[in-house]
Order: structure tokens, then sequence, then C-alpha cells
């Protein structure tokens, strides 16, 4: 049997973004966490939303890039809204159309579920109003995509 899973390298902190998440999201929790001599975490396994993942305090030479990200997608403003401002507390920041960093520098995506129905929309002209407003957009905001999209 083969099982794929997520393994994700911090510099520190695993614990503490380990406890993040799984606040965060339903059907999510810590299943163990091995601590070395002094310890302070060293490997975690959990689960996100039911998906496997383990995470590691690698040490300072490890960074996370852009390069890998979770994408969620949430149906209304208020869960865009509230994971939004839970991931780029105490540290983390925002980017582009609807991407930001956590405090330990993990990249996420929140979109909501209508998005690839607004930029991917049977009407090119709409979909291209949708794509403009995301393209200036740090958090998304639903409202101002639908407006885009229907040209209000």
């Amino acid at each position: 049997m083969t099982t794929i899973s997520t393994f994700l390298m911090y510099q520190q902190g695993a614990e503490q973004a380990a406890e993040l998440y799984v606040s965060l999201f339903p059907n999510s929790r810590i299943l163990s966490v091995q601590r070395g001599p002094e310890g302070e975490a060293q490997i975690l396994s959990l689960e996100l939303d039911g998906i496997p993942v383990s995470a590691y305090n690698g040490g300072p030479h490890f960074q996370f890039t852009e390069a890998f990200s979770f994408m969620v997608t949430v149906d209304t403003q208020e869960e865009i809204d509230h994971l939004w401002d839970a991931l780029i507390a105490n540290g983390g920041s925002p980017s582009q159309c609807g991407w930001l960093k956590d405090p330990w520098g993990l990249s996420w995506q929140i979109a909501p579920t209508v998005l690839l129905e607004l930029i991917g929309g049977p009407d090119p002209e709409a979909a291209g109003r949708a794509a403009q407003a995301m393209f200036g957009m740090t958090k998304l905001d639903i409202a101002a995509l639908q407006a885009a999209y229907d040209g209000a």
C-alpha cells in the first residue's frame, strides 16, 4: 500500500504551528509529538481536515517558499476573514490574490469556492473583470469579485 502525505520542515515552532492549524480547521488533530532531550517537539504527526501532515523542527537553514502552499477554499466571506486574520496574526504577512504567509513562513491561499466560477466563467469579459479585481486584492473579497464580474 502506498501513502502520500505532506512533510513540512520548520526552522522552529512546528508544535505551535500545528496547534494553530488544528484549531482552525475541522477534522484536524495532532496525532503524536516526538520530543528531543530538551523537551521541545521535534517531529509531529497531524491531520489537517483529514489530510496527513508531518512537521519537523529542522533548524535555521530550512525555509519555506511560495513554491509550496496550502490552498483552502471556503464558502463565505466570514470564513475568509477568520482564516486570514488567524493565519497572519503574530507575525504572518499578507500577499496578493488571497495568498499569505503564516508566522512560520508557510504560504496559504485562502479563496472563496466561487472564485473559479468567476474568473473562469463562460463570459470572457466578465471573467476578465473578476480576474483583474482579484489581482488588485490581498485578502479576497467575494462581494467585490462578484461586482466586478457583474460589471458593477
